[in-house]
This record gives structure tokens, C-alpha cells and sequence, in this order.
């Protein structure tokens, strides 16, 4: 169990929204070492079928799993919605989506019995939250708005100015007046919006992060598993983690200095090519 411990967490997105899930998992787990893999060439899932979403995920995940990892984080709404039980049943360590902690954190938050979900178009049609909120609380309403233009706009580093206000706004107009007074940012990629989204939707409204809420899942679950890491890290994070994606490895190196502050190393991002998911780290190339 020792050597279990010390391996590192897999984290897969769809592109660099799951980053959110890795800055709240850094806060909480600055001994643990995180394998992240973004799927930026694909993106978004949220627009495709749910056969593509599945494939996508098991392809990304089993390149995460070949890698050695004691679990594995779907830090992605539109497959946790799509592919979580096909995903938890092909592997033999942890696999966590992130629906089911936001969904608890929003009914333990509301008061008015009325809750939001925002998310892409395959995660709001599949009802996911509205049946993880409900399984809690049966008596709460839930209203579930898609929101297709979130995801690129986050991908294209566009969150604030007023482009971005207008179409936050735009795209939340048949959420406003409703009376949700607990709103679920049911997508990794929206918290970098969360600005422009409480401006629209009023400071009266609680924004429930997806991401915060899987971190703290993560840590109970390494601690009830007893997988937590036991050498605690002499050097910084940074030298510790790996970042693969599909797209640009200069890009996500750039997300990565933007959104978390963090510079990293030669050879710390590597570019994945999609044909060879799956196979290991010698199909990865720096960029």
C-alpha cells in the first residue's frame, strides 16, 4: 500500500478547464503528485454524441491508468455525465466525476428550494444534476440552462472585457428572474467566468464551483481509502506534476502561467498525439 500512496492522481478534461479542479486540488493536497490530460484537440465534448464522449474518455483515461496512477479525477461535467460508470467499471483504482459533489454542495446551500444548473449541451440534456440534486432533495426544483458558448470563450482565454460580459449575458437571460438563489457552475471551465456570471445574475445568488467541491471529495477519498501520499514533496510542485494534451503544449504551458501561476519546466507539458493514446509517455512529445 505504501508504493499505492506514492503514486501520483490522473486528472482528465476535455481542454484546460479541469485546471480549476487542480488549482483546488494544489490548496488542499500540496504533497500529492497530479498527471493532468487535456484533451484540448477534441474540445468541446459538450457539443458532441455520447458515444464520441465515452470513447474520448476511456482513450484519455487509459493513458492516464498506463501511466501508474493510484486514482483517477474525470474533472470534466460532460463526461462524468456521459462516461462515469463505464469508466469506474474498467479500472481497478478510485475513478470520481465532479456532478455528484456539486450537486450535494448546492442543496446543502440553497434556501429557496429552487436550484440552477449552468452546463454544456450534453450535460444538461443528460439530467445528471437534476437527478443527483433530487436524489438529495426531492422537494427542491431544479432549472437547467446549456450554455454552448462558455467553453470556447474560456478556451480562447476570453474572460472579461466586454465581449465576454455580452455573451454571458446573452447566454444566461433565460436563467434570470427564475429565483434560484444557488446557481451549480456545472462545468470545469466556468469558474474563469465566475466575475461576469455574478455580475449578471446578481450578488444574491450563491455560485456553486464544480471544481472546490471535487478537490475536498478527493481528499476524503484518498483519506478513506488510506491512499494518501506518505513522503511529503522537499521540492515545489511543480517539478513534480506532468501536463499532456492533444492540442498545443505551448498553450497549455501558457494556461498554466496564467490560471495557476505556474512556470514550468523542459518537458513538463508534453503533446500527445491522438492516435496514440493509450500507449505511454513515448508517444508524448515536448512542445
Amino acid at each position: 500500500m505504501t508504493l499505492v500512496r506514492n503514486l501520483p492522481i490522473g486528472v482528465m478534461d476535455s481542454g484546460i478547464g479541469g485546471l480549476t479542479v487542480v488549482a483546488e486540488m494544489r490548496k488542499r493536497l500540496p504533497d500529492e503528485r497530479i498527471l493532468y490530460f487535456g484533451d484540448t484537440a477534441r474540445c468541446p465534448y459538450g457539443d458532441r454524441s455520447m458515444s464520441e464522449v465515452q470513447t474520448f474518455s476511456i482513450e484519455v483515461c487509459d493513458f492516464l491508468y498506463n501511466q501508474g496512477v493510484k486514482m483517477l479525477v474525470v474533472a470534466c461535467n460532460t463526461a462524468t455525465s456521459a462516461a462515469l460508470p463505464l469508466l469506474q467499471a474498467r479500472y481497478d483504482v478510485p475513478v470520481i466525476g465532479v456532478i455528484e459533489p456539486g450537486a450535494r454542495a448546492a442543496v446543502a446551500a440553497q434556501e429557496s428550494h429552487h436550484v440552477g444548473v449552468i452546463g454544456t449541451s450534453l450535460t444538461v440534456h443528460s439530467g445528471a444534476y437534476q437527478r443527483a440534486v433530487q436524489d438529495s432533495n426531492p422537494n427542491l426544483t431544479v432549472s437547467s440552462l446549456a450554455c454552448p458558448d462558455f467553453v470556447p470563450l474560456v478556451e480562447a482565454g476570453l474572460w472579461e472585457g466586454n465581449v465576454a460580459y455580452q455573451t454571458v449575458a446573452e447566454n444566461l437571460a433565460p436563467m434570470r428572474g427564475l429565483g434560484v438563489d444557488t446557481l451549480i457552475l456545472g462545468c470545469t471551465h466556468y469558474p474563469h467566468l465566475q466575475k461576469l456570471i455574478l455580475q449578471v445574475m446578481g450578488p444574491q445568488v450563491r455560485l456553486i464551483s464544480s471544481a472546490e467541491e471535487t478537490a475536498m471529495e478527493v481528499k476524503q477519498l484518498l483519506h478513506r481509502t488510506e491512499r494518501w501520499r506518505l513522503v511529503a514533496g522537499n521540492t515545489k510542485y511543480t517539478e513534480r506534476d506532468m501536463f499532456f494534451t492533444t492540442g498545443s503544449a505551448q498553450r497549455m504551458t501558457e494556461a498554466l502561467q496564467k490560471w495557476l501561476q505556474l512556470n514550468v519546466e523542459d518537458g513538463q507539458v508534453l503533446s500527445v498525439l491522438i492516435d496514440s493514446l493509450g500507449i505511454g509517455t513515448e508517444s508524448a512529445e515536448s512542445v
